[in-house]
């Protein structure tokens, strides 16, 4: 199953965005279902549904992060290195979906609720969050290969 099936697959199934996108994300990043979904979910509605920066997003930025993250500051050029990366995948996203704002794609205004609504028939038909956690996955395994094919 493809990264974008299974980060769809997830999110259908209770997941929010950024945990659906990390956990599909789990052979290349050698994290379990558990962990992955621990780690990403704090991002999700937008960070703790505050409806900021998209959970598609910030799965991006995990995985990217666990992937070609950083670990010394003082490594001349990391930093910016890596941080030129993940505006790379942001950028990629807002050009495919119109924005990287949680409420901007949703069409709303902030949550001040903390509960999620319940993951319906109707739900699935007015949210476009399947879809852009599968825009997300789409865009990991394109820079994945391009930063693969200038490895080798």
């Amino acid at each position: 199953m493809s990264h974008k099936d299974l980060a769809i697959n997830y999110f259908k199934t209770g997941f929010n965005c950024a945990q659906s996108v990390v956990m599909a994300f789990g052979d290349l990043t050698g994290l379990d279902e558990k962990a992955s979904a621990k780690l990403a979910s704090s991002f999700g509605g937008g960070l703790g549904r505050l409806r900021e920066v998209c959970g598609a997003v910030s799965g991006m930025a995990i995985v990217l992060g666990i992937l070609y993250g950083y670990d010394d500051p003082k490594v001349p050029g990391a930093v910016s290195a890596h941080y030129a990366l993940v505006q790379e995948a942001a950028g990629e996203f807002r050009v495919e979906n119109g924005s990287i704002v949680c409420r901007e794609l949703l069409g709303g205004a902030p949550s001040t609720a903390t509960a999620p609504e319940p993951r319906t028939a109707e739900y699935y038909k007015k949210r476009p969050c399947a879809e852009l956690v599968g825009s997300a996955a789409e865009i990991l395994d394109r820079i994945i290969t391009k930063k693969q094919a200038l490895k080798d």
